[in-house]
């Protein structure tokens, strides 16, 4: 997965899957926005109405230069050469110019008692920059060179495996269905040797020092406090909420590690994975080890009749293709009582790997001119994962259209986490009986709730096996932001975290010039990554009061909404408010509560919870 631009300072990129919104200031990232502040002497206090007149016009400027970076930046995800590298890195430091300014000009209304909108606009044009740089040009062109190369090196890697070049979207799909330990092992270490670790290491330190210096001259401590003012509560408090969220579903998570670790060692023996301590990152299905759905074969649960079915299998045998699982995932939005997409949108949409040329594969959603340019570009496979990632992709799309009637800075998520729920809530009405409703599964095919174990078990190993994985990224970054890991300690950082959160640790010892953050699309493209852990804590509420909207009265990971256009009128409602309200009043506008809360998923996968704490009396949990 890749992350793009060096410094793009209206775009945002939202990844699980990937999201670009660009023309919008609060979450720029393609690659991180570079934005300079500006060495002019402060300007006299404004009054509202100047505060107002200089709104309108940065909006307008937003929305001009937004369309013109979106489309630049589309090209070069879609097209990796030389040429087009230097077109986004030029385009990326323009834009940081025209940042120069607009937030400078923010420091003029700082005492001025503004209306809570104008107060907001102004927030979201200095906090909600992805990678500020301190004043002097030279600083904004020096941060887009370092961010090219670094989305470059990680969107061209491959690695050789019987004399042929192997990118890494085929390497994926090969860590979920190989089972030999040491080509395992193979894959994933040369994958991290294969984006030039030695080099992003260094152009990562040298990115985080410029950075640091431009949120400085923001106000703020460092980039760490930066990204973390961004959701409506000071840094330090919404810190401690994360802690707090990770806390409620930790103990699921614990039992999930304790069975996935014995089934392992049954699978590859004491030598390979031991019954006790991390596991080993390769063994579990994913190159980042952040989903493990794909070794369910492994370590599923057998219940009922068997697991249930498998959705890659129906896909086949059905002989879809990429192009209809876009279309059957427009539909369930439609389904919802939703417009239909653009035409536009299919003529200029890139759903599969072109064969002639180097392509962005990280799935991401588009709005290339904040009103009907919506896009998904995707190197999509027919396979359950991409299913489900179509339904998410589009979830992005139909959000950026119901938002398009806000003021241009409020056509955005309520926060980011918002944008990457609204498609994981709807993929979670992927269900049997939406199965049987869209004609991929008979009703006789359906399995009855006693399989259910064996269902939510391989849900639990994709997203309950993410949320430590999410937590630790930016736990990573915001250490490294603040100068309590630094260069020298990076990799060995990376690991202590992953081995304290995930429980996991790598597969072969890492040499002294390792990057492994760098292999990681997020890291690579800086895209801050809090987002994902708040959405799966968010589309778990979101699917509990949906159904309890619906009237829904069986277990709630066998309910679907689709074809409910109630439903879709509550939560269409909910994303036309953009950010145009703290993010509480929108979760309300939904939910019907104003805080985050896990409680949601384990209600969800309670009867598997209770599996778990059976199949586990006798092992020893814990990897410490």
């Amino acid at each position: 997965m890749t992350k793009l631009l060096a410094g793009v300072a209206f775009g945002a990129l939202l990844a699980a899957g990937g999201y670009y919104a660009y023309a919008n200031i609060q979450e720029d990232a393609v690659t991180g926005d570079a934005a300079v502040i500006s060495e002019t002497a402060p300007a006299a206090a404004g009054s509202v109405e100047d505060a107002a007149e200089f709104l309108a016009e940065t909006e307008a400027e937003i929305g001009d230069f937004g369309e013109f970076a979106a489309h630049t930046a589309w090209v070069y995800a879609n097209f990796i050469t030389e040429d087009t590298e230097y077109l986004v890195s030029r385009m990326s430091a323009e834009a940081t110019e025209l940042q120069v300014r607009q937030a400078g000009e923010t420091a003029r209304f700082s005492d001025t008692d503004l209306p809570l909108d104008m107060r907001r606009k102004m927030t979201m044009l200095t906090a909600g920059i992805t990678l500020p740089t301190p004043s002097g040009s030279d600083y904004a062109q020096r941060l887009a060179e370092l961010t090219t190369r670094m989305s470059s090196s990680y969107s061209t890697g491959t690695i050789e495996i019987d004399d042929t070049p192997v990118t890494l979207d085929t390497l994926e799909v090969m860590m979920g269905t190989e089972r030999d330990p040491e080509f395992l092992a193979m894959m994933w270490n040369d994958w991290r040797a294969a984006i030039n670790p030695a080099q992003m290491s260094q152009d990562y330190a040298e990115m985080v020092e410029i950075a640091n210096a431009g949120a400085r001259e923001l106000g703020f401590s460092d980039l760490a406090e930066m990204w973390l003012s961004n959701y409506d509560m000071p840094a330090d408090e919404m810190e401690a909420e994360v802690e707090r969220l990770w806390g409620q579903v930790e103990p699921l998570y614990e039992q999930l590690h304790c069975y996935v670790r014995d089934g392992l060692n049954e699978t590859y023996g004491e030598d390979v994975q031991a019954t006790s301590g991390p596991i080993r990152a390769d063994l579990l299905g994913n190159m980042w080890a952040q989903g493990w759905a794909p070794i369910n074969d492994i370590v599923g649960i057998q219940s009922g009749d068997g697991p249930g079915y498998d959705l890659t299998q129906l896909l086949e045998d059905h002989d879809y293709t990429p192009v209809q699982m876009v279309e059957t995932g427009e539909r369930f939005y439609t389904s919802l009582g939703l417009d239909p997409l653009p035409e536009t949108f299919w003529e200029r949409s890139l759903i599969t790997r072109p064969r002639d040329r180097d392509v962005v594969c990280h799935a991401s959603a588009w709005n290339l001119d904040n009103e009907e340019d919506i896009r998904i570009k995707m190197c999509t496979h027919v396979n359950a994962e991409d299913f489900r990632t179509v339904h998410h992709e589009l979830g992005h799309n139909f959000y950026q259209r119901a938002y398009r009637g806000q003021d241009m800075l409020f056509r955005t998520g309520a926060h980011d986490g918002f944008h990457e729920a609204i498609g994981d809530f709807v993929a979670l009405s992927v269900t049997p009986d939406y199965l049987v409703q869209i004609g991929l599964l008979e009703e006789d095919e359906v399995p009855d709730e006693s399989a259910d174990l064996g269902l939510m078990m391989n849900l639990a190993l994709d997203k309950i096996a993410f949320l430590p994985f999410a937590v630790m990224m930016d736990q990573w970054r915001w250490r490294v932001f603040r100068g309590e890991i630094t260069p020298e300690d990076y990799n060995t950082a990376w690991w202590e975290l992953r081995e304290q959160y995930q429980g996991i640790m790598p597969p072969v010892e890492r040499p002294a010039d390792a990057f492994d953050p760098g292999a990681k699309y997020h890291i690579a493209n800086n895209v801050p990554y809090l987002r994902y852990f708040l959405s799966y804590i968010l589309q778990f509420q979101f699917q509990q009061a949906a159904c309890d909207m619906a009237g829904w009265e069986g277990p709630l990971n066998r309910c679907t909404v689709y074809g409910n256009e109630e439903v879709g009128q509550r939560f269409n409602e909910m994303m036309e408010m953009g950010a145009s309200q703290p993010w509480p009043d929108a979760l309300e506008a939904f939910t019907g509560t104003r805080e985050m809360d896990g409680s949601a998923i384990i209600a969800y996968f309670q009867p598997l919870m209770t599996r778990l704490e059976e199949e586990n009396a006798g092992s020893s949990c814990g990897w410490e």
